[in-house]
Formats: C-alpha cells, sequence, structure tokens
C-alpha cells in the first residue's frame, strides 16, 4: 500500500486521524498501534505512516484507547524447523481457535521459552509477557514428550529411565512417553542411548496444563486469557 508517499501533498497518518476523530495525537496513535485505523480498506499499524488527501482513512467501530497487552504464542512447530519464530504470521494463525485480532506487534519482542531440539516436532511457546516468562523460566513445569525409538532395549532400561524426575512408559513397542521437569535439550536422547534406544523422532505435546490439542503443524494461536500454565 502507497502509504509512505514523501511529498508535499501528504500527511502522517496520525494527524489525519485526530483531525478527522476529534482526538490527540497521541490518541490517533493508540488507535493506529492497536490496528483500528484502515487505508484504502487495508489496516496500517505504522503511526508514522503518510496518506493523500485521496486516501481514505476510517477508524473502526470498536476501537478503543485501552492499552495493549502482551500477547503469549503457542505453536505446533514442525520437525526441523530450527528457528521457529519466523513461522508466526497472519498467514499462520489458526483459524481453528477463536482469538485476539492479529497485530504486527504481537510478533516484535516475543522471547521463545522451553526450547525444543530442532529436529523435534511439537509444543513451542512464544511470549511478551514477563510474567509468563517468569513461570516458564523456573523449569518446574512438566512436558510430556512422545518418542519413537528403535533398537532393543537394556534389561532394567525403563527402570533406569524413571530415575529420572518425571515418569517414563511404554505406549506400544516403539514409542515412549516421556513425562518430565528440566528437560533440558538433548537428553532424551541422551538417556535413550544409554539404554541402547535410538530416537527417531520426538513430539512434545504437553508444558503444564497446556497441550498442543488439535493445533495442525505449522499453526499457532494465542494464549486465552483464562489458560494458566
Amino acid at each position: 500500500m502507497e502509504t509512505f508517499l514523501d511529498n508535499d501533498d501528504t500527511v502522517r497518518l496520525n494527524k489525519r486521524v485526530a483531525e478527522e476523530r476529534g482526538c490527540s495525537r497521541r490518541e490517533a496513535e493508540l488507535y493506529i498501534e492497536g490496528g483500528f485505523v484502515s487505508v484504502d480498506g487495508e489496516i496500517v499499524e505504522e503511526v508514522g505512516a503518510r496518506v493523500t488527501p485521496e486516501q481514505q482513512v476510517s477508524v473502526a467501530a470498536d476501537a478503543t484507547l485501552l492499552e495493549i497487552t502482551p500477547v503469549t504464542i503457542v505453536l505446533h512447530k514442525p520437525a526441523g524447523a530450527a528457528q521457529p519464530l519466523h513461522l508466526l504470521n497472519a498467514d499462520s494463525l489458526t483459524r481453528t481457535v477463536p482469538g485476539k485480532r492479529f497485530l504486527k506487534r504481537h510478533i516484535t519482542g516475543q522471547e521463545q521459552m522451553v526450547p525444543l531440539d530442532a529436529k523435534a516436532s511439537g509444543l513451542v511457546v512464544f511470549t511478551q509477557d514477563f510474567r509468563v516468562n517468569r513461570k516458564l523460566s523456573e523449569d518446574t513445569l512438566e512436558q510430556e514428550i512422545i518418542v519413537e525409538v528403535s533398537g532393543q532395549i537394556i534389561e532394567g532400561g525403563l527402570q533406569q529411565l524413571n530415575q529420572i524426575n518425571g515418569k517414563v512408559s511404554w505406549q506400544n513397542e516403539t514409542r515412549l512417553r516421556f513425562a518430565m521437569k528440566n528437560a533440558k535439550l538433548g537428553l532424551i536422547e541422551k538417556l535413550c542411548k544409554e539404554v541402547g534406544l535410538k530416537v527417531l523422532s520426538m513430539k512434545r505435546i504437553r508444558i503444564g496444563r497446556i497441550s498442543m490439542a488439535s493445533l495442525p503443524a505449522g499453526e499457532w494461536r494465542y494464549l486465552q486469557d483464562y489458560e494458566k500454565f
């Protein structure tokens, strides 16, 4: 969209909104940052955008000046995605779960919590919220990870695996379920190797009380206000 034109006919978007809505420049900025302002039908979140007199500027009917709160994002990371932050965009926001309106600022300043091995798939959490950050940094939440393995487990191997801070059980002949705290990167692969097993794949399906549920691979959703880790 041509909203950053640089000529004598353009004005800053916040000035245009302030004039048309009869509000202060700062209030106009809050409307823009909140994703409530459209230029020629397209939402513009950049306060410094410039518009021409011919362009149509509108403010959504439900526009509010309430502070935009930090968001937490839950992503189903595909296996092999070493830098999953790039998967967070408007197109990959799942349509299967209702949530907040997508804003570009929801993606900026996101910090990945409770890292997951690059070759593993499953639940990954990003947050802008210092309270969620603090909670997930404590390494006290149980993680549930499904591990596909090959090989023959040594005698007493399952008991050895259960010496970790958690519980390990067979789901079937080739699949283990790890429910453990403080699952450092590479730890599960190391533990399996020590009992004669080779890890073929790993999928994290839960962190604390938050499960991945039916979230499709490569898609993400907002953590709902009522959800707690």
